[in-house]
C-alpha cells in the first residue's frame, strides 16, 4: 500500500475588520489606565510586541461594551463559518478538487465553539458528501496548527486515494475581556488577532511536499503555562511569565526526541517554520534550536501583520515560506496549552 502522504494546497483567510496596533494600544490606555494601577508600565507591551496591525471579528467600537457568552458564541459562528468556507474553497481550488472529493474534514479551533459543529453546519453549502467523515477538535491551542495538521495526515494516511480538508480557525480577539484588569490581558489585548487557513492532504499523488512525519511531546505539571479559565462572562487568558524562559530551555529536547522517534536529527532540518508566538517567545525557539538570531524572519512578518492568530499562525508562515521556496526539508513547530510542543516534517516533492 502506497501510504506516502502528500500536501496538496494550503490557503489563508481573515476577516475584514482591521485594528493598527496604535489604535489597539490607545483604546486599551482609554478603557484600562484608569482602572488598573500598573497599565502604565504594562503599556510598553503594545511597542515590543513587534505588531502593526492585525483583523478583528468585529470593529474596534465593539470592544468598548461589555459581552457575554452569547455575544461572543453569536459572533464566533458568524464569522468561523465565514471565515471556514474562505479559506477552504480556496484550498479546494488550488488542489483542483470539489468538496465532493473530500472524504475527511478535520477543523480544530480553540476560541469558539458550535453544536453541530462547523463542519455540519455547512456542509451542505460546501458540498460535503454525507458520508465524509469530520473530526473537530477543541482545545490545543496555539499548537493546533502543527498538531491538527498531523492529525489530518495520519487519518489520510489510513487507505490509497483518501483526501483530507484541515481546517484551522481562530477568533481570538473575541476573548477581550473588560472585567479583567490583569497583566496576561492586558498581554493578550496586545499580541492576538483572527484569522483562518485551510490544507488538502491525499494519500498518494503530487503534491508541494511529502508529509514525513509528525509528533508531540506534553511536558509534565505544566497545566498553568497557557490556557483558558472560563467563567459566566467568557474565556479569560491564563498565560504564565515563564513561557520564554521554558521555550529557550525545554523546547530543544523536545523537538530533539519529536525528531529522534522519525529517524531524523535537528542538522537534517533545512528550515524550520514556528509558530510566533510573541517576539520574546521567537527569540526564544531561535535559542533553543540553535538558530542564528532573526531566522524566523517569515515568522516576525507574520506577526506584524496579522498578530498572533493563535493555531493558524503557522500555516501563515508556511504559505510564506512556500512562496518563498520550500526547501528541501522543512519542520513545522508550535507550543501550546498543555504544555506541549508538536512537530510535523515535510520533504519538498517539486
Amino acid at each position: 500500500m502506497n501510504d506516502t502522504v502528500k500536501f496538496l494546497s494550503l490557503a489563508i483567510a481573515v476577516p475584514e475588520h482591521i485594528i493598527t496596533q496604535a489604535e489597539a494600544a490607545e483604546a486599551s490606555a482609554r478603557l484600562f489606565a484608569g482602572r488598573l494601577q500598573d497599565f502604565r508600565h504594562l503599556a510598553s507591551v503594545f511597542d515590543n510586541a513587534g505588531i502593526t496591525k492585525r483583523h478583528a471579528a468585529r470593529p474596534l467600537s465593539w470592544f468598548d461594551e461589555p459581552h457575554g457568552w452569547q455575544d461572543r458564541m453569536e459572533a464566533y459562528a458568524e464569522v468561523a463559518s465565514s471565515l471556514f468556507i474562505e479559506a477552504a474553497t480556496k484550498a479546494l481550488r488550488q488542489a483542483d478538487l470539489q468538496a465532493s472529493d473530500i472524504d475527511c474534514v478535520v477543523t480544530v479551533s480553540s476560541t469558539g465553539f458550535t453544536t453541530p459543529s462547523l463542519d455540519a453546519r455547512l456542509a451542505g453549502k460546501m458540498g460535503f458528501r454525507a458520508d465524509t467523515e469530520r473530526v473537530p477538535v477543541f482545545g490545543l491551542g496555539c499548537a493546533a496548527g502543527v498538531s491538527g495538521f498531523g492529525i489530518a495526515s495520519r487519518l489520510a494516511k489510513g487507505k490509497p486515494g483518501k483526501t483530507v480538508l484541515f481546517v484551522t480557525i481562530e477568533l481570538c480577539t473575541l476573548a477581550f475581556r473588560l472585567d479583567e484588569l490583569t497583566r496576561p490581558n492586558i498581554i493578550a489585548t496586545a499580541l492576538f488577532g483572527d484569522g483562518a487557513a485551510a490544507c488538502v492532504l491525499r494519500n498518494g499523488g503530487d503534491g508541494i511536499a511529502e508529509v514525513e512525519s509528525s509528533g508531540e511531546h506534553l511536558f509534565p505539571d505544566t497545566l498553568d503555562i497557557m490556557g483558558w479559565k472560563i467563567d459566566d462572562a467568557g474565556f479569560g487568558i491564563v498565560l504564565a511569565q515563564s513561557l520564554p524562559p521554558f521555550a529557550e530551555t525545554e523546547l530543544g529536547p523536545a523537538v530533539d526526541a519529536i525528531l529522534a522517534r522519525n529517524g531524523l536529527s535537528r542538522q537534517d532540518i533545512d528550515r524550520f517554520i514556528c509558530h510566533p508566538g510573541g517576539t520574546k517567545v521567537l527569540a526564544a525557539m531561535e535559542s533553543a534550536l540553535s538558530l542564528a538570531p532573526g531566522s524566523l524572519d517569515h515568522e516576525r512578518a507574520v506577526i506584524s501583520d496579522y498578530g498572533n492568530m493563535s493555531s493558524p499562525t503557522v500555516l501563515f508562515v508556511l504559505e510564506r515560506a512556500i512562496r518563498a521556496g520550500l526547501p528541501d526539508r522543512a519542520a513545522m513547530i508550535a507550543m501550546g496549552p498543555g504544555f506541549s510542543a508538536s512537530c510535523v516534517t515535510l520533504r519538498r516533492t517539486a
